[in-house]
């Protein structure tokens, strides 16, 4: 039973994503008052299947329950931007999922209703994470790479391959004019913008919808759950639908300083179930990650044999060892990077103004960066990141 009032925490949305804030909240010793479906009865299946008090028929009466001090935004893009103003305007913390909004005038509004506020208001880059990407992080700010000179890498999926893979992000209307760039594109963009300290400042975009026709079941299909038991790959009985955003990107990009990069985003390349690659050069050396191996860190020397650095927490920044909680040997995923993320959220609600976390200005930011690569691309030129 909850006694502190505004002290526990509401998870809007109980799709893929929602029970992983779940998750992570519980393994933090949160407490959770309760989740919102996008129905009442997805509410309390939700509710009833995650050992949840309640679940809520709307969001006002989420906001009006006075145990509630921070909200978590996991609902479909198109809810985040009116979820985060009332949210903030009733006064609560809010933690909402990537993108915070559809476009860069929700964004830049949410952005300015946050400024005055005493609550924290964050955006869910986890992938910042993991302690090998804190820790290159690290690295790279106390100069071993030198000065930096480019960064390129991917960011692949499988899940949307087939013309009968069907999902919500795949409307615009649903989850914005982009997709593989807003979804996944988003998070290497946050990523290597924090791992190096450098803005991206001008794009030229390529990009392309493979399927422009999709094939919708009835009810169509969770995010990452595969197709319905059953549904075969003939198209016969399914709706078609007509589909605007991209399948595949490829970004170039100009950082301020003067380093180079390039990006190639994915959702229909077969057997790369959710792999993030990133590689950083510079004067004095480079270093990679991937994400299917996520407890190494490649690092390149020229004049000496290359190495690969396993999380090990004594060998780890200092910094980044809180954010690290198991032993050498024994993984740290997915999962963990929730739980990381949130551990430093809340450090900051709890009053420590030293912690960092991807905040409201970095989703206006990538927002930003999404509407210049959809003008790039319609376009065929260069085009400035206009913040």
């Amino acid at each position: 039973m909850l006694t502190t009032p505004g002290k526990a925490t509401a998870v809007a949305g109980t799709g893929f994503i929602g029970p992983v804030h779940v998750e992570a909240l519980r393994r933090l010793g949160r407490p959770i008052a309760g989740v919102l479906g996008s129905s009442l009865e997805k509410g309390q299946r939700a509710a009833q299947q995650l050992g949840l008090p309640r679940a809520y028929a709307t969001f006002a009466e989420l906001l009006a329950d006075p145990d509630v001090g921070t909200v978590h935004i996991a609902s479909p893009n198109r809810h985040h931007f009116e979820q985060s103003q009332a949210a903030i305007v009733a006064g609560k913390h809010v933690i909402c999922e990537k993108p915070l909004a559809m476009n860069m005038r929700e964004s830049a509004e949410l952005m300015t209703l946050a400024k005055p506020q005493t609550a924290v208001t964050a955006v869910c880059y986890n992938i910042r994470f993991y302690p090998l990407c804190l820790e290159a992080r690290q690295r790279i700010a106390a100069g071993e790479l030198g000065e930096l000179y480019h960064a390129s890498g991917s960011y692949m999926q499988d899940w949307l391959l087939k013309q009968t893979d069907f999902n919500w992000r795949l409307l615009a209307e649903d989850g914005g004019a982009l997709r593989a760039v807003a979804d996944i594109g988003t998070h290497w963009l946050d990523l290597v913008q924090f791992i190096t300290g450098l803005n991206v400042c001008e794009v030229c975009a390529d990009l392309k919808t493979v399927w422009p026709t999709r094939l919708r079941p009835a009810g169509g299909v969770e995010t990452f759950a595969g197709r319905p038991a059953g549904l075969a790959d003939s198209p016969r009985g399914l709706q078609p639908v007509n589909v605007t955003t991209e399948d595949y990107g490829s970004v170039l990009l100009r950082f301020g300083g003067g380093a180079r990069g390039c990006c190639t985003l994915s959702q229909v390349t077969a057997g790369r179930k959710n792999c993030l690659r990133f590689e950083i050069a510079g004067s004095k050396g480079s270093l990679a990650w991937n994400s299917e191996r996520p407890n190494e860190l490649w690092l390149g020397h020229r004049g000496r044999a290359n190495e690969v650095l396993i999380r090990d927490l004594p060998q780890l920044h200092a910094s980044v060892q809180r954010f690290s909680n198991y032993p050498g040997g024994h993984n740290e995923g997915f999962p963990d990077t929730f739980k990381q993320l949130f551990r430093a959220i809340y450090a900051a609600i709890d009053g420590d103004s030293t912690m960092s976390y991807p905040s409201f200005v970095d989703g206006h930011r990538e927002i930003a960066i999404c509407d210049a690569v959809l003008r790039s691309d319609c376009e065929h030129r260069w085009v400035n990141v206009e913040l």
